[in-house]
């Protein structure tokens, strides 16, 4: 099945049952603290995997306990089912 650009209200309206996320600059955003590095690049690696095993990849940014991450889909110029999809299954490692 290809996947579509998602129109702004069903955006909105899917962005009410993903806690945490917010659309930021076009993007679903969510920022996650850990205790420290070692835990955030161990959360870091965890996505990774479930990324690539959806063949779906993050904008992502690190520093120190702090991991900022932005989905979209390329290939539909902007957010699509993929995105909230990959967004659950993040959710789901926290345990959210």
């Amino acid at each position: 099945m290809a996947l579509t650009k998602l129109s702004s209200h069903e955006i909105d309206n899917k962005l009410t049952e993903l806690s945490g996320w917010e659309l930021q600059d076009s993007k679903l955003h969510r920022e996650f603290k850990f205790a420290d590095f070692v835990e955030a690049f161990g959360f870091m690696s965890r996505v990774a995997l479930l990324a690539e095993s959806a063949g779906h990849h993050p904008e992502w940014f690190n520093v120190y306990n702090t991991v900022k991450i932005d989905l979209a889909t390329h290939d539909v110029g902007g957010i699509s089912e993929a995105d909230f999809a990959l967004a659950q299954k993040i959710n789901r490692l926290c345990g959210k």
